[in-house]
């Protein structure tokens, strides 16, 4: 299949320029100056869209989400057929997901239950992280198989006591073995032993409301979990990844760490720069749609996080995509705060979200295909395949129209989730066209992908340490 893009902008991680991009197959072929195409060309094209007027930038890339993710009894409403259509409706076109451990269990035996459920099943590639939560010799042996399986990225947990929550020890452990193989370590940052303790005097005081989720995980806790896990990732010399930070006060454990050279980074989430407590707040039991981990903070976060994303201290933008459905999920909490299952919907809206950053101001254009899919490619090992629109990466293209309106709603979302954490919030932009290794997968309001044509992504070591 021979695809023309004509007329449109092209954004990478470096500018803007007007470009016409010849697709041959899966890959890009070619960029070229506007109507520079001989006449030739143009008839062995078995498709030019038009692109007047809009933007042409690579597939977006989401490095955290959890499809069909067990959590307190349930499983994340989305399936990676569904949840991973939703991500090319909005213009995302790879996941990594995170294969989850349970403690008995091997490395490779948990890979393999997660390609079952992947494998055939999604719409858009894909790869993973591997989630550590037993440490012991053969756990930490396996790493190194687990690289040789494409997965070199392992996450551990601060959070979480009697679960998924592991010791100093354990997490030293595992970036020692890091630090010799070159795996990226991944970090939930939050003090869940002190966090315990305040869930444990809110419940004796008789506060359930989901507000309480918030107000028993302060920001304070979170920036104390990433300085021990920076100091531990400075004792062993490994790498460290914070996911889904949440607050400034973490963001200045991240800064003075990296005002120091040391290799460490960090995510961040559409939640965190666009909602707030005041939503964990609402009256009733409506705050239970906005309960995740880390929590969302007061409004005054949200600057600094903005701010952090241009100068890089915030390396990208994930959704820690983990929806639960308010009706006979989230509902699970009534009268208890901590019933309520951890997690939000996010992955169909992702680049509509940072993009609003561009509309106001806190982001460049460049920068907004930086942390949603250069940096996120490069920080995982698929660059140049993915992230960049080039001679010879993946077809993975969206055609943005940066001027139309649209209100999100969970009447027009195609998450598999019964509510939108965005409801009623109008946005600029829009994707109109998506390809996927050069199949048009989305077009004007049509969805024409299906359940296989993604494929597993076998990832090199993160590129900013190599």
């Amino acid at each position: 299949m021979r695809i023309v893009i004509r007329g449109g902008t092209v954004l990478s991680s470096t500018g803007a320029v007007p470009a016409d991009v010849v697709v041959d197959g899966e890959r890009v072929a070619a960029l070229v100056a506007p109507d520079a195409l001989t006449g030739d060309w143009w008839g062995a094209a078995d498709r030019v869209i038009d692109a007047s007027g809009k933007y042409v930038l690579p597939g977006g890339i989401d490095a955290h989400t959890h499809m069909e993710m067990p959590f307190g009894g349930t499983r994340a409403s989305d399936t990676f057929e569904t949840g991973t259509r939703a991500a090319a409706w909005g213009g995302t076109t790879t996941i990594i997901d995170f294969a989850v451990q349970r403690r008995g269990s091997s490395l490779l035996s948990t890979l393999d239950e997660w390609h079952a459920r992947a494998d055939g099943n999604c719409a858009v590639d894909y790869g993973f992280h591997m989630i550590v939560s037993d440490v012991n010799d053969a756990t930490v042996k396996e790493m190194d198989a687990c690289l040789a399986a494409g997965v070199n990225s392992f996450k551990m947990f601060m959070a979480y006591p009697g679960a998924f929550y592991a010791t100093d020890g354990e997490i030293l452990r595992v970036m020692g073995r890091a630090a010799e193989n070159g795996a990226m370590v991944m970090m939930h940052a939050e003090n869940g032993i002190a966090i315990d303790e305040l869930v444990a005097r809110a419940l004796a005081a008789g506060r359930t409301d989901p507000v309480q989720h918030g107000l028993t995980r302060p920001p304070e806790l979170e920036a104390e979990a990433v300085h021990r896990a920076v100091t531990l990732a400075r004792v062993t010399g490994a790498p460290l990844y914070i996911v889904h930070l949440s607050s400034s006060h973490a963001l200045d454990e991240v800064t003075a760490a990296r005002d120091t050279g040391q290799n460490v980074f960090a995510e961040t989430c559409p939640q965190y720069l666009h909602l707030s407590l005041r939503d964990l707040a609402r009256p009733g039991f409506e705050g239970a749609k906005f309960v995740c981990s880390p929590p969302l903070r007061p409004a005054e976060h949200q600057a600094p996080l903005w701010r952090g994303l241009r100068t890089n201290d915030l390396a990208l933008v994930s959704t820690d995509h983990c929806p639960f459905c308010f009706s006979e999920q989230k509902e699970l909490g009534r009268g208890d705060f901590t019933r309520i299952p951890n997690g939000l919907p996010g992955v169909e809206h992702r680049m509509d979200l940072i993009h609003q950053g561009v509309v106001a101001g806190e982001l460049s254009l460049a920068r907004w295909v930086e942390v949603t899919s250069t940096t996120p490619a490069r920080m995982f090992g698929l660059y140049p395949r993915k992230g960049v629109i080039a001679p010879g990466s993946d077809a993975d293209i969206v055609v943005y129209d940066p001027t139309a309106r649209q209100t999100l709603s969970a009447s027009t979302h195609h998450m598999n989730v019964d509510y939108s954490a965005y409801e009623g919030m109008e946005v600029t932009g829009r994707v109109e066209t998506v390809l996927s290794r050069g199949r048009v997968v989305v077009d004007r309001g049509e969805y024409h992908g299906s359940p296989g044509h993604g494929r597993f992504l076998d990832r090199a070591l993160c590129q900013y340490l190599n």
